[in-house]
């Protein structure tokens, strides 16, 4: 069954009314949801995840930053408010994210970004064979699944698409741009694991007559 996983985010950062918008949409239906590391101070992030927690929902932490310190203040982020998937984080970050994370008696469900990802926000870059590859090797090292920037990636997205639902065992993740009805039916069609939205919904693409709730009811309500 493929999972829609709302994030409280616009432009990859976490939006600064995240609870407040966390309370409006608890009783939708929804049962995961996310957001950035970067837009929150700790306390917030922490009441984020507490509440998610007591609602009953399954929590993402996306890591969107390059540099390598930034990115393990991410994970310890992930670590500390008890998320139960970290996604994103560069790839060449990858194995050492693995291994920081056994090394913790529990830890989050792993699914990296996977492919050349640059600039903010995100987009994927790169040959379909290489980030194929990528992908491979993030498998050998044990994730629990990619994430991938699907309708961020500057090349052939069908071809790329194509690609990855044939070579990759691990499930997969689609985040980043998915702004239309048109493109959930086909990630359900392949039985993609879930998809991310943030910005769309908050933008209005869906329905620019109506809120936020409204919208993530109607994406349930497709699914």
């Amino acid at each position: 069954m493929t999972e829609f996983i709302f994030m409280l985010t616009h432009n990859d950062v976490t939006v600064p009314n995240a609870l407040e918008i966390l309370e409006a949409v608890k009783e939708t239906g929804l049962r995961f949801v996310g957001c950035k590391d970067i837009g929150l101070d700790f306390d917030q992030y922490h009441e984020l995840f507490a509440r998610m927690k007591n609602y009953g929902m399954r929590s993402f932490l996306e890591v969107v930053t390059y540099n390598e310190e930034q990115h393990f203040n991410g994970v310890d982020l992930a670590l500390k408010i008890g998320a139960n998937y970290l996604i994103g984080g560069m790839p060449q970050f990858t194995e050492k994210t693995m291994e920081y994370i056994r090394k913790r008696k529990s830890g989050p469900k792993y699914f990296p970004y996977i492919g050349e990802v640059v600039g903010h926000p995100c987009v994927l870059q790169g040959s379909i064979d290489q980030l194929i590859e990528n992908g491979k090797q993030a498998e050998k090292l044990g994730v629990d699944g990619v994430n991938l920037l699907l309708y961020r990636y500057k090349g052939n997205q069908t071809a790329l698409f194509n690609k990855v639902v044939e070579k990759m065992k691990v499930p997969v993740i689609v985040a980043g741009n998915v702004r239309n009805f048109e493109q959930i039916n086909e990630l359900e069609r392949r039985n993609i694991c879930g998809f991310t939205i943030g910005g769309a919904i908050f933008e209005g693409t869906f329905d620019m007559k109506k809120g936020v709730k409204e919208q993530i009811q109607a994406v349930l309500n497709r699914l």
